[in-house]
């Protein structure tokens, strides 16, 4: 069966953080071009959607090669805006086009870090598993900040955030933890739906690298990720 696949690329134009972070420069390009570059190289995506408020944004899409059909209404661009609002009235208005898929993809700009053809590969592992998942999602290890070793302040006194239930203290002894990163969120346009949530009943989890476990909020997340990007480049070229 040829699944209809649609990807959102959400990219709103104001950000407290780091402003203007979708399209700041990262190694010569926009950020947002390295996932719209990464989205056009798949070859099994069937339309590619940029959702955004910041004619700006707009302008840069359409010079990498997505035109964008419309800003994104004040209402569904504000800092408290949900997701899946934006999601829901971009397929509403597709689907009074005409336009209707199976699958959804949400790839966000500010989590860069995707190895080539990575898009692809979390869309046949979900295919394969078609008859038992509903949605799956990039996750990383959690690395240094193991939820075992974190901790809270309580009237200035530091406190366990978690009980730790091993009586080592080795992080090897530990268990693993995984974090959401947004390289990919992908689920069935059904369940997406009906659940308001890419974290579903059967969510399948699509592994990422050490490296790949960055998101750009801020200006050192920025620099993280540049770091990386020269890094893996120097270790291809070698």
């Amino acid at each position: 069966m040829d699944y209809k696949i649609l990807t959102i690329i959400p990219a709103r134009g104001g950000s407290k953080g780091l402003m203007k972070k979708n399209i700041r420069p990262l190694l010569g390009k926009p950020l947002i071009a390295w996932t719209i570059e990464a989205a056009r190289q798949s070859r099994l995506v069937t339309s590619i959607y940029i959702s955004t408020d910041d004619p700006e944004i707009a302008k840069i899409s359409e010079e990498y090669g997505v035109k964008v059909p419309e800003l994104r209404p004040a209402e569904l661009a504000t800092d408290r805006s949900s997701i899946y609002d934006v999601i829901n009235y971009i397929l509403d208005n597709l689907a009074k086009k005409g336009q209707t898929f199976d699958i959804i993809i949400l790839l966000e700009p500010t989590s860069p870090l995707r190895k080539k053809g990575e898009i692809d590969r979390a869309i046949e592992l979900f295919i394969k598993n078609y008859d038992k998942a509903d949605s799956l999602i990039s996750v990383g290890e959690v690395q240094l900040e193991h939820p075992y070793t974190m901790k809270t302040v309580e009237n200035g006194f530091i406190k366990p955030f978690i009980t730790q239930n091993t009586k080592s203290s080795n992080r090897q002894d530990m268990p693993v933890f995984y974090f959401p990163y947004g390289v990919i969120y992908l689920s069935k346009v059904k369940t997406l739906k009906e659940s308001g949530t890419f974290y579903q009943k059967n969510t399948l989890a699509y592994a990422i690298e050490r490296w790949q476990n960055y998101e750009i909020n801020d200006i050192y997340d920025f620099h993280c990720v540049e770091s990386v990007f020269k890094y893996q480049t120097q270790e291809v070229k070698e």
